[in-house]
C-alpha cells in the first residue's frame, strides 16, 4: 500500500480498552501504514550506508494483560532483530509521532557508545538540531527540547546512559498528532527521511 498518512482515528487507537481489541486495531490499520514507511525509510538509509537494513514492526508478543500504549516499527543492520542494536524508530503514541535514532537498554555495548559519545561530546551535541527532542526512556512520552538542554546537562544524560543498566538514549523528532504534516503522506515521508539524514551520522559514529 502508498502511505497516506496518519489520522485521528490512527491515534485513537491508543484508547482502545482491552488487549485484544487495541491489538487487532493496531493489526489491521497501524501495521500496514508501517510497512509501507519502513520499506520506503529501509531501502533509502540502505542507499546512504551502502548496506542493507532490515525492518522490525513491533509485535508487542510478551503482552498478556496491559494495552500496547504505543506502537512502532523499527529499521536495523541486524536481520533477527533490533533492540540489542542501535536502530531507527517510527512510531505513535496517543498523542503524537516519533521519529528516533535509538540506543535501549538492551544494547551489550551501550557503554561503549556512551563512552565514544562522551570523548566526542562538543561534535555529537552540534549534530543535533535544537528543533529535536531526547528521550532517555522509550517507554514514557516524555522528552526534552535539545534547545533546553545546556551542555551540563547533555553530559550527564551521556553520563547516566553510560552508568545505568536501564539507562537509554533516544534522540530524533516528536511531531504533535494535530499537524497537518500527518494528513500528508509524502510530507510526512520527506520530514522522517530529513531526520533519519541529520541523525545518521550519530548512527555512524556509533558503530564506529
Amino acid at each position: 500500500m502508498n502511505f497516506d498518512g496518519f489520522t485521528q482515528e490512527d491515534f485513537a487507537i491508543f484508547t482502545i480498552e482491552g488487549l485484544d481489541a487495541r491489538m487487532a486495531a493496531i493489526r489491521e490499520r497501524i501495521q500496514p501504514k508501517f510497512r509501507a514507511i519502513g520499506e520506503e525509510l529501509k531501502n533509502d538509509i540502505a542507499l546512504s550506508l551502502g548496506n542493507e537494513m532490515f525492518l522490525h514492526i513491533a509485535k508487542h508478543a510478551r503482552r498478556t494483560v496491559n494495552p500496547p500504549k504505543d506502537s512502532w516499527l523499527a529499521i536495523s543492520h541486524n536481520k533477527r532483530g533490533y533492540k540489542a542494536h542501535p536502530h531507527f524508530q517510527v512510531g505513535l503514541f496517543d498523542d503524537h509521532v516519533f521519529i528516533w535514532l535509538a540506543f535501549i537498554y538492551e544494547l551489550p555495548y551501550k557503554k561503549e557508545i556512551a563512552q565514544k559519545f562522551i570523548d566526542n561530546i562538543d561534535s555529537v551535541k552540534a549534530l543535533i538540531p535544537k528543533d529535536f527532542v531526547i528521550s532517555l526512556d522509550h517507554t514514557k512520552k516524555e522528552a526534552v527540547a535539545v534547545s533546553d538542554v545546556s551542555s551540563k546537562e547533555f553530559e550527564g544524560m551521556l553520563d547516566r546512559f553510560r552508568n545505568v543498566k536501564k539507562a537509554e538514549f533516544l534522540v530524533g523528532r516528536h511531531i504533535k498528532a494535530g499537524d497537518p504534516i500527518l494528513k500528508d503522506g509524502n510530507e510526512f515521508l520527506h520530514s522522517a527521511k530529513s531526520t533519519i539524514e541529520t541523525l545518521l551520522p550519530l548512527y555512524r559514529l556509533s558503530l564506529t
